[in-house]
């Protein structure tokens, strides 16, 4: 039996197992498989590897094939295997290796040697890379083992020998730092980096750590440290990768003469024609020749060795039912009397429910649920069991998940985004905008204390202590918006922040308003969900995410109750939002109201109403729009149908508010991008809202910390997370290559998809239809811009649509386009000119499918670019996961992003004073309004505090020391963390994790903790500031005039404290505020003592 997490798999006594078998025992060494079809070549050969006691590799056809294998096979086995691809790129330049597969080739063959039965699974362009010899590797490599004596001068000399490069912080294979007693390396050995902590010269422990946040992961007794043995391909002698192998291996064969003649195309692409190929690449005959000495098993009715012994499987493919679950009810029964076993492989329990929920506990359609899951079912006949997996019964996209070694991509982290560098503007909210000018020591009563220096207009100097980051922020207005810089003491700033909090609290006092309203009306309380709703979102062709469960289970909650719903859904394109909106509306259909869905265009219209149309086709639902495409006699018809009920959903523009539009029983109204409408719509939307349930949707991705929970915590739903199985859109950069645009073009063409070209200058975008007409004359192609009339443009990109025409040439009129999921090939001619999120936001245009989309940047050669330029595009191509492209672009689209939430008003404000003070201002404000006029709303009333921060000023030395972390921007990111960090757990989170990194902490760091916890306890009892200096503490109160902290227990503790400390404690009034003097308070930790005192006195 095979065993999966608790769960087994009917594998026992199948009969291609005990054939397979037998061959093996016989020694017959060429082995042909026929009618393995599915995941039933995976699921045998699992069986195979219990059984035997060998190695095993798998060479399948293409990287996807071998990549889905290796999933079923990992997910089978419940145990790691080896994946082994190509190290060179793409364009077949021998000297570009992609360093990433590079470390998991190197990884391969160290674990090979180390492993007693290694399960590699590979393909063609894999095996046709040669590898080093094990002697080779031997030889290359360094042993290291806890309690060795090892110098750390001499580990650096054979480090730099291995070419390994010394950095602050390690990020990719091939690099070490060194820090005190700890040193990391980045083997090649290994997924994970090493961290080597000595004392003296004895090594005293090593662990793997990860590169994101550098923290260890385990211990680990001894290492190997392995170079790049890639870069020096041509000087080494080379052997072919099966040679590597021991010669027990079982090689396991998809499809040789695919794999042969992906040998003879490769050494025709390679670039170099004048390099002698054989020391790097395995010749078609050397590798039969190798070959031949192994025990082979090809999966093949045509096999390229003559077989020794066949097995033949009889197995079927399953029927595609199209979600018409009536004929797998039928089939699953035909199977049960047939005596035909039903396997059912659910991902999840969620999945489980929703067949239970569609087979209606029907007793004649007997089935087994195993929570599992493989790439492909089929039926069996062989074995009497048919394996159905739910992604295919629900059509929805099957990704396989990679174990994802090292990516530097990932390790460029948005800590790194958004660290201050030397001449960055920065903003501190007291004093406005000004240039960071580097952190500097100063001496205060001849003790170094570390503060940022920013300069203002005329030259003016602040200097910021550290216990003071929490109000600087690095200026992120609009990309290319240079701010002007502020004057130290001019009340502009001031008026500014004063103006913009006024403003905010306007809204927000609108807000809330409408929240406290609403919750007194009654709405319509809709049913519990019904199985036909199971099977709607049970048949969503991609996975759905934490946050659309969250928001979709929200959503339902709010339908259900008797208030009705208001409710906002943000999240950026293609993340899911659409979906969430159709169950809404679905659900409410299911009750028999209609829905009503507003959208700002009638581009949008058209494409919802498709989109929602396909969606729904198997379910009992009438969909309609209503826009000026339309006739008047097609118009008058949709309004008549909507006025009988006929129609269940009606999509439509400003249109569908007009007064002939009325409603047989509306219960949901869905709003597509609101802000978008004009103040005439939004209060005819006003009134239609009163009463009946409505659902925002804005594409706009509203950053976690916009605290707009604080207003209402139902009425905002955040998707923040892409869709995990929708395939990355793979991005390149090029040149102007007439060779490779045709080349992109062509093959989007020939699997009948469509292309975006992006070519921003109106004056010459004729010349490039012509240029790419001229390259692919069996293209259709049409050109689009924003000078065209509003028709005509509405009418081009609906033939877009409709799939009337494949390229359509553009400016970035298509930034903020509408879905077409058939578009996956965007190219964006001088890509440099572009600012990181508008690239984002056009490469967002594709990938909207299951298909693998592609995005190509064209931009002149690198060196001809500014760095500025380079560095974007780089970033482009290296996130091209949907998740890190919105976090890296995240600066531009959070500002457009609360602009349109607040109202268009808003983006001026934030462009003036950046985007996170514009942050701080509005959770400021929003808590204010909430003490001054919502008092009844705050739940915990133990949020409620006098002050909103204790500044610290101390002439005690406080600081991270050089000698304990050296480099100026990590210290910087350290002190911005310590500031931001909220409680007692966070502290010790914080210290465990730099003591991992640096070695002990020393006593200025605890004293940095210190003063954090002072802060807390002094912000507690309702202290504005703190002076420590010259033994001596002064606490400032609140001005007198805040009679409420006067009235207060707080006040009363600082009071009864003074009584009993009256001979070292004082109260004196100065400039309005009382101010609490304490004698002999030598350090951090007896102010934190007496302020604890007085906070349990």
């Amino acid at each position: 039996m095979l065993v999966k997490n608790n769960f087994t798999l009917p594998v026992s006594k199948q009969k291609q197992v005990s054939n397979i078998e037998y061959a093996l025992e016989k020694k017959f060494n060429k082995i042909k498989l026929t009618g393995f079809i599915g995941s039933s070549l995976a699921y045998t050969a699992s069986s195979i590897i219990l059984k035997q006691n060998q190695p095993n590799i798998f060479i399948l056809k293409d990287k996807e094939s071998a990549s889905y294998f290796a999933n079923d096979i990992e997910n089978l086995l419940n145990e790691s295997i080896y994946f082994f691809p190509a190290s060179l790129k793409k364009d077949y330049q021998v000297k570009k290796n992609d360093n990433a597969n590079t470390l998991l080739r190197i990884e391969v063959l160290n674990k090979i040697n180390n492993s007693r039965n290694p399960i590699i699974v590979t393909y063609s362009e894999a095996v046709i890379e040669k590898v080093i010899s094990q002697k080779e590797l031997q030889n290359k490599s360094v042993k290291l083992s806890v309690n060795d004596n090892f110098q750390i001068n001499k580990l650096t000399s054979i480090l730099e020998e291995m070419n390994f490069v010394k950095v602050d912080f390690i990020l990719e294979p091939g690099q070490y730092a060194i820090r005190g007693g700890i040193v990391d390396i980045f083997s090649y050995s290994n997924e994970n980096p090493y961290r080597i902590e000595f004392f003296d010269t004895t090594i005293e422990s090593i662990r793997t750590f990860e590169i994101n946040n550098q923290l260890s992961i385990q211990n680990e007794k001894e290492i190997k440290i392995i170079p790049n043995t890639e870069l020096e391909k041509i000087q080494q002698k080379k052997i072919c990768f099966l040679e590597y192998l021991p010669k027990t291996t079982l090689v396991w064969l998809e499809d040789i003469k695919y794999t042969l003649n992906s040998i003879k195309n490769y050494f025709e692409k390679i670039e170099d024609k004048d390099l002698d190929r054989n020391p790097l690449f395995t010749s078609k005959e050397q590798f039969v020749k190798v070959l031949e000495k192994f025990t082979v098993i090809e999966s093949n009715s045509h096999p390229y060795f003559t077989p020794q012994h066949e097995v033949k499987l009889d197995t079927d493919f399953l029927t595609r039912f199209n979600k018409q679950f009536d004929l797998l009810k039928q089939e699953m029964q035909k199977h049960t009397t047939q005596g035909i076993k039903n396997v059912i492989l659910c991902s999840s329990e969620e999945q489980e429910k929703r067949f239970t929920a569609i087979f209606d506990q029907n007793e004649k359609i007997k089935y087994e649920c195993i929570h599992f899951t493989l790439h492909q079912g089929y039926i069996d006949y062989t074995n009497h069991q048919a394996i159905y997996t739910d992604h295919e019964i629900f059509e929805r996209h099957y990704k396989y998940k990679t174990r994802t070694k090292f990516n530097k991509e990932k390790a460029i982290t948005i800590q790194q985004l958004t660290n201050l560098l030397i001449g960055d503007f920065v903003i501190h909210i007291d004093y406005g905008i000004g240039k960071y000018e580097g952190l500097h020591k100063i001496k205060t009563n001849g003790k170094d204390q570390e503060v940022l220096k920013i300069t203002y207009q005329h030259g003016d100097i602040l200097y910021t202590s550290i216990h003071s980051l929490h109000k600087i922020a690095k200026y992120s207005g609009k990309e290319g918006v240079i701010p002007k810089i502020n004057q130290l003491g001019s009340q502009l700033w001031k008026k500014k922040k004063e103006k913009t909090k006024s403003k905010v609290k306007q809204v927000a006092f609108n807000l809330i308003n409408l929240y406290a309203k609403r919750k007194m009306k009654q709405g319509f309380p809709f049913s519990k969900d019904t199985y036909l709703q199971h099977e709607l979102e049970s048949s969503f062709i991609f996975e759905d995410t934490p946050d659309q469960i969250k928001a979709t289970n929200d959503i339902k909650k709010d339908m259900e109750n008797q208030n009705p719903m208001d409710r906002l859904v943000c999240g950026d394109v293609g993340f899911g939002k659409t979906e969430v909106a159709i169950r809404a509306a679905f659900k409410a259909v299911c009750d028999n109201k209609q829905v009503a869905i507003l959208v700002p265009t009638t581009i949008l219209a058209l494409q919802h109403f498709k989109t929602i149309k396909k969606r729904l086709k198997k379910f009992p639902c009438t969909i309609d729009y209503i826009s000026r495409f339309k006739t008047k006699k097609e118009q008058k018809n949709t309004i008549k149908n909507i006025l009988n009920g006929q129609t269940d959903i009606i999509i439509g523009t400003h249109r569908l508010v007009s007064k002939d539009v009325i409603f047989k029983d509306l219960g949901l109204l869905i709003i597509d991008e609101e802000q978008k409408f004009g103040v005439n719509i939004k209060d005819k939307i006003k009134l239609i809202k009163e009463n009946i349930d409505t659902l925002t949707l804005s594409a706009t991705p509203i950053p976690r910390t916009l605290q707009f929970s604080l207003l209402a915590a139902r009425d905002l739903s955040i998707i923040n997370t892409p869709p995990p199985n929708r395939q990355s859109v793979e991005t390149n950069i090029i040149n102007m290559s007439h060779e490779k645009i045709r080349e992109a073009i062509m093959y989007e063409i020939k699997r009948n998809g469509q292309i975006y070209f992006v070519h921003n200058r109106i004056e010459n975008i004729n010349e490039v239809g012509n240029l790419i007409q001229g390259l692919c004359p069996e293209a259709k192609i049409k050109i689009g811009h924003g000078q065209m009339e509003g028709s005509k443009l509405e009418e081009l990109i609906i033939e877009f649509i409709e799939g009337e025409f494949d390229v359509l040439v553009s400016t970035t009129i298509i930034e903020n386009g509408v879905d077409i999921p058939n578009a996956n090939t965007i190219i964006i001619n001088n890509a440099q000119n572009f600012g990181l999120s508008d690239l984002h936001q056009m490469r967002g245009r594709v990938g909207r499918s299951n298909k693998k989309a592609f995005c190509y940047l064209i931009s002149p050669p690198t060196n001809m670019i500014s760095e500025e330029s380079r560095k974007r595009l780089n970033a482009l191509e290296q996130f091209s996961t949907l998740g890190s492209g919105f976090k890296i672009a995240m600066r531009d689209l959070d500002i457009r992003g609360a602009g349109d939430l607040l109202g268009a008003d808003q983006s001026g404000f934030i462009n003036d004073i950046g985007f996170e003070t514009y942050q701080k201002i509005l959770n400021e404000a929003i808590e204010e309004l909430k003490q001054e006029k919502f008092d009844s709303l705050i739940s915990n009333k133990k949020d409620k505090f006098y002050v909103k921060d204790c500044q610290i000023d101390t002439d005690l030395q406080i600081l991270i020391p050089d000698s304990y972390v050296s480099n100026v921007n990590e210290r910087l990111s350290l002190y911005k963390e310590i500031n931001n960090t909220n409680n007692e757990k966070e502290i010790i989170n914080f210290s465990v994790k730099i003591k991992d990194r640096f070695g002990p902490i020393p006593k200025e760091v605890e004293n940095l903790f210190n003063i954090l916890r002072l802060k807390w306890i002094a912000k507690n009892i309702g202290f504005e500031r703190i002076i420590l200096k010259e033994n001596t503490m002064r606490a400032f109160l609140p001005i007198k005039s805040q009679l409420n902290y006067y009235n207060s227990n707080e006040f009363q503790k600082v009071l009864n404290y003074l009584k009993l400390n009256n001979n070292h404690c004082e109260i004196k009034e100065i400039k309005e505020k009382l101010c609490l003097k304490i004698l002999f308070i030598d350090s951090v930790h007896v102010a934190l003592k007496a302020c604890q005192n007085i906070y349990d006195s």
